[in-house]
């Protein structure tokens, strides 16, 4: 399973962000992270369809939307047409898990489950082997630029234990103060998708930053 990088698009600047989406066009990267935020699961509301539309429209890789909002079996039809190949939801949003994760499917995108700091491993043991992926939360998620939780490494491990022993075919994610000082550590517990925010785009050429984190995810 090869390493994927994911740049964060709730750390573009929106102002310019056609110049930003062209930028991970370009760059080594592979896929586009978008954060939707709803003010009520998360305290942060970020974008909605009609900015996730104009991403879609000129990003040229993998879109991978996370969903921290409330309800999300509501609008999975809706993403699925705005071009999302990979819809998470969070585990603590969803009632009925299994329910939601067949719906994902059937609308013709891979199906994702996120987990905030606080979530343990365990609760998807008996789902595993439906997910694509599993997104594991290295900040409390609702904003951007906060401080990586250590206690994530653990779970990685975990969860890479509870996939083997599933015979799963489920990738491992980490949102959340990725950095140069982490990725490797990640990497070898063992994720294989990095998203990077503000580390990316607050830095001063993003596209050598995107490199370099691929090389050593490498």
């Amino acid at each position: 399973m090869s390493n994927l990088l994911a740049p964060s698009v709730l750390a573009a600047d929106f102002a310019n962000l056609q110049r930003d989406i062209e930028m991970v066009n370009n760059s080594e990267a592979d896929w586009f992270h978008i954060d939707i935020m709803d003010g009520t699961f998360v305290p942060n509301i970020s974008f909605g369809m009609p900015v996730l539309k104009a991403i879609t429209k000129h990003a040229t890789k993998t879109i991978d939307v996370h969903l921290m909002i409330v309800n999300p079996d509501k609008y999975i039809q809706t993403f699925a047409d705005l071009g999302a190949d990979i819809l998470t939801v969070h585990y603590e949003a969803c009632t009925h898990l299994h329910r939601t994760i067949q719906a994902i499917k059937a609308a013709g995108m891979k199906a994702g489950v996120a987990l905030n700091p606080h979530t343990p491993i365990a609760v998807l043991e008996d789902i595993i082997t439906d997910l694509d992926l599993v997104c594991i939360m290295s900040v409390n998620p609702g904003f951007g630029g906060q401080s990586f939780i250590e206690n994530t490494y653990k779970k990685v491990s975990q969860l890479k234990q509870l996939i083997t022993f599933s015979n799963s075919n489920c990738q491992i994610e980490i949102d959340g103060g990725v950095t140069n000082q982490n990725a490797n550590e990640l990497i070898e517990a063992g994720a294989n998708i990095l998203v990077a925010g503000s580390y990316v785009f607050g830095a001063e050429n993003p596209t050598e930053t995107i490199a370099d984190l691929k090389n050593i995810m490498a």
